[in-house]
């Protein structure tokens, strides 16, 4: 219940859109003993390729602190040392890691073939799935359906681990690394949280602090609303219309910014969304028909949150609060 807007967003921030503060601290140390656990396949399994924790990174939006509740699943990079072995690249998404001249090292056991050069990911996906099913604390351990990743299902927690066993590359002719990890045809694909990871914190510390909530509360919005459009494409546009502003203009009121961003949505759904990374050329794979679609949604929710600002400044903060409700859904909060 709340008698202010202020109040209600406040509320909804706090108990129903951010993570709870001892949710995350018990995620992030049950990460820390899985990867713990992680660190002794080798030991345990001589065929096991020799692990390079130094590389081991979090990826996706519990890392990104960009996550809303529930926590659900939790996304960790495992790197394995490459051994000396190449890749060929076809393209961003089609990438073959081939071996050294006569190797017959660790690797060699995860060809895609008996007599292949070329290393295949979904064997080295399933040796991660075949380890992470022994480790106790934990019910089950599959391989999810693109391939990508080993996923631990915990008895104890709500969420999942997915694992992605990953290469990291030496500097290119521009100085550029970039992690390799499975694609979903046995070969590899480029990627490189580091640069999302760093892109988001320059954006919001230049804001002061304030993008991070704009994010989740928008992210929770396309949950409650059913919203078709991926999370991580949301998230990018949200940063991109926050890089063409200048520094410490994002409110610290939430509801300030809503209809501005719902409008530039709207606007750049229809284009295509260049990749932040600069891996690929364009990360919105939309069709066009969806497109125009989303942007009427995106135009819809401006005018709403354009109706529950006028309503709050004529001083009618119950009529206010139940204008937002129709943003957010039944969660958002009362007046009372």
């Amino acid at each position: 219940m709340a008698t202010t807007v202020i109040s209600a967003f406040n509320d909804f921030q706090k108990n129903i859109v951010n993570l709870d503060s001892t949710t995350s601290t018990t995620a992030r140390s049950s990460r820390n003993w899985l990867l713990d656990q992680i660190s002794k396949f080798p030991e345990n399994n001589d065929n096991f390729p020799n692990l390079y924790p130094e590389i081991d990174i979090g990826f996706g939006s519990f890392a990104r602190k960009t996550k809303t509740r529930p926590l659900n699943d939790i996304d960790l990079m495992v790197g394995i040392k490459a051994d000396g072995c190449t890749y060929y690249e076809r393209s961003w998404d089609d990438i073959e890691l081939n071996f050294p001249d006569n190797y017959s090292g660790k690797l060699k056991k995860y060809a895609k073939t008996f007599d292949s050069s070329a290393l295949s990911s979904t064997r080295i996906t399933n040796a991660f799935k075949s380890e992470l099913s022994k480790v106790s604390q934990y019910s089950s351990a599959e391989i999810k359906r693109d391939g990508e990743a080993a996923t631990l299902k915990l008895k104890s927690y709500t969420w999942n681990f997915d694992i992605v066993p990953c290469f990291l590359t030496s500097p290119d002719s521009y100085g550029n690394s970039y992690y390799l990890i499975p694609n979903r045809s046995g070969s590899w694909k480029k990627t490189n949280p580091k640069t999302d990871r760093d892109r988001l914190s320059v954006v919001n510390q230049n804001q002061s602090g304030k993008v991070l909530n704009v994010i989740r509360i928008l992210k929770y919005w396309k949950q409650e609303k059913r919203v078709n459009i991926g999370s991580y494409l949301l998230e990018a546009m949200i940063l991109y219309y926050y890089e063409s502003k200048s520094n410490n203009t994002c409110s610290v009121y939430v509801d300030l910014e809503l209809e501005n961003v719902f409008n530039y949505l709207a606007n750049s759904i229809i284009n295509n969304v260049a990749d932040p990374k600069n891996i690929q050329s364009n990360i919105n794979d939309i069709d066009h028909y969806s497109r125009y679609s989303l942007s009427e949604t995106f135009k819809k929710f401006a005018q709403l949150s354009s109706d529950a600002r006028q309503l709050e400044n004529e001083k009618k903060y119950r009529e206010s609060i139940n204008a937002w409700k129709k943003v957010f859904g039944d969660k958002f909060p009362d007046y009372g």
